[in-house]
């Protein structure tokens, strides 16, 4: 009797653990990033009354089995349920999900250690530091690859991002971009009148198309490359175009020349400029020249309106920070208001051979154990780890349809492990009463 007792004590222990996990299951159903957890029961050691025998052939007799009596239960584990939570959009820049396997990597300072978490909601500090709720930095990489691919270069450590400074550059500003290429596209109307005088045709002659292009310190000029017509016969038309210098702003050398159209308006691969352009601004803008290569191979000389104008043209001022995004690839884009773009860091994201191995520290973080494998920083959407989400938040994986009915079978459980105490001691108190 007193062995069942005991039983029921065990099975009464358990279940109150069992309540205690299901309690912060609910607790934690709209905790960003929470991973539930999972008690599950196992039969502790058995007292052997009498062992087992084998059957004897030489005497015909029988084998028996062993005699046990349980002796109750205990806790066999409490798993953490790994599986992903459903999505909350909220449109944030700096909230993020993970789509499939890994782990946003965190630390809180120099002497701190790494820290993981599935809770993307970030934010950003006076600083520029990108930083989780509670102020631990978030890794990745910032130093770009030395051959100008302008991709990150992930064999090196990571490092807390920052989307102001680094080590590296300053990403409040970028750096302006001297002009170097100009594409125009469009038509010239064949139906014009030919100039066969010198200098500079009357208007009614010339058409000109305007651009703007920048030297390195990202001064503008404002340009005109002007174009006539110089000769026409059953094979094709001859253009003269020509880009004059601007007093007090800048000078042009090698700045005119001619292109040729066949019968059929297309014009002549081999009459396109080679040479580039050479603007000279002027000394006391502190820069110096550069050189901008003209495109004039998508012109043609149809008998139609003049409709040149500049395509491509590259090169832009400096410009400044005002928003940035996160592309599923864990890029972090720069928007500046000079309407250019660069990459200003990569999230660095981290997979786990057994990520339910992985120990809870408590605001949303996990740090690695002997079971859970070690960590490695790789960039989203690869060597296993998932894509991110920007702009989204993974919720609690907490189903509560299915707590509440776990909450119902425990109860019942605490119920029938305390009826057996009390069965047990009415027993008992029976066995007293024997002597009045």
């Amino acid at each position: 009797m007193m062995r069942s007792m005991f039983s029921g004590v065990s099975g009464l222990r358990a279940h109150q653990t069992r309540m205690d996990v299901i309690g912060n299951n609910v607790a934690n159903v709209n905790t960003v990033g929470f991973k539930s957890g999972r008690v599950t029961f196992q039969e502790i050691f058995s007292q052997t009354l009498k062992g087992a025998s084998s059957p004897d052939s030489a005497t015909g007799r029988g084998g028996t089995n062993p005699m046990q009596i349980g002796l109750g239960l205990g806790v066999g584990a409490v798993d953490t349920i790994t599986t992903r939570g459903s999505l909350q959009r909220t449109d944030n820049p700096t909230d993020m999900s993970i789509e499939g396997d890994g782990f946003f990597i965190c630390k809180g300072g120099a002497n701190d250690t790494f820290k993981f978490t599935r809770a993307g909601n970030f934010g950003i500090d006076k600083l520029g530091n990108l930083v989780t709720g509670s102020g631990l930095n978030v890794y990745g990489w910032q130093a770009l690859k030395t051959d100008g691919s302008g991709e990150f270069d992930t064999e090196k450590p990571i490092e807390p991002i920052n989307l102001y400074t680094d080590a590296y550059r300053n990403k409040r500003i970028i750096s302006a971009k001297s002009t170097s290429r100009a594409q125009l596209s469009g038509n010239l109307d064949a139906s014009m009148e030919i100039f066969t005088g010198t200098g500079t045709p009357p208007s009614e002659q010339m058409f000109s198309v305007p651009m703007t292009v920048y030297d390195s310190l990202g001064n503008d000029y404002k340009v005109d490359v002007q174009f006539w017509k110089l000769a026409a016969t059953a094979d094709g038309s001859e253009w003269h175009w020509e880009i004059p210098s601007s007093s007090g702003e800048y000078a042009t050398t090698t700045a005119s020349g001619s292109i040729s159209f066949d019968a059929e308006g297309i014009i002549d691969p081999t009459s396109l400029p080679t040479d580039p352009v050479t603007f000279e601004p002027d000394a006391t803008t502190g820069t110096g020249s550069f050189d901008v290569t003209l495109d004039f191979s998508k012109l043609t000389a149809f008998a139609a309106d003049n409709s040149v104008k500049p395509q491509s043209v590259d090169g832009y001022p400096s410009g400044s920070l005002v928003s940035f995004s996160v592309g599923s690839d864990g890029i972090l884009t720069g928007i500046y208001d000079n309407g250019q773009q660069q990459s200003l860091g990569l999230m660095a994201i981290s997979g786990f051979e057994n990520p339910a191995g992985l120990q809870k520290v408590g605001d949303n973080m996990y740090v690695p154990t002997t079971n859970s494998g070690d960590y490695k920083a790789v960039k989203a959407g690869s060597n296993g780890v998932g894509t991110l989400n920007p702009g989204t938040l993974e919720m609690s994986n907490v189903d509560l349809s299915k707590e509440f009915t776990e909450m119902i079978v425990t109860q019942r459980g605490f119920q029938a492990n305390s009826r057996i105490i009390t069965t047990s001691d009415e027993m008992l108190q029976e066995l007293v009463s024997l002597k009045r």
